[in-house]
């Protein structure tokens, strides 16, 4: 499966359902031929720009089968877009 297409059925995927796509920062084959993501959006985007606050990223672990279809996801943390995050 070619990478570009796992990232643009995720990125239509969360355009329509989530929010748009910020980045897409991890892309990994399972070990049942699926794919796993990390993707990062921006959250409430109008609502922090309405009340002058720095935006937040969500970020979100996406796992699709070997099909490249989206089988779940879910947002493993929330941050200020302006926070250092460093993992380790």
């Amino acid at each position: 499966m070619e990478i570009k297409k796992i990232m643009k059925n995720t990125s239509d995927f969360f355009d329509e359902h989530v929010a748009p796509v910020h980045k897409i920062t991890a892309v990994e084959q399972t070990e049942n031929e699926g794919w796993k993501l990390v993707v990062e959006v921006i959250e409430e985007k109008e609502y922090m720009k309405r009340y002058a606050k720095d935006e937040m990223v969500g970020v979100y672990d996406v796992y699709l089968n070997k099909n490249a279809e989206i089988i779940s996801f879910v947002r493993r943390e929330i941050r200020y877009r302006s926070a250092v995050n460093i993992e380790q």
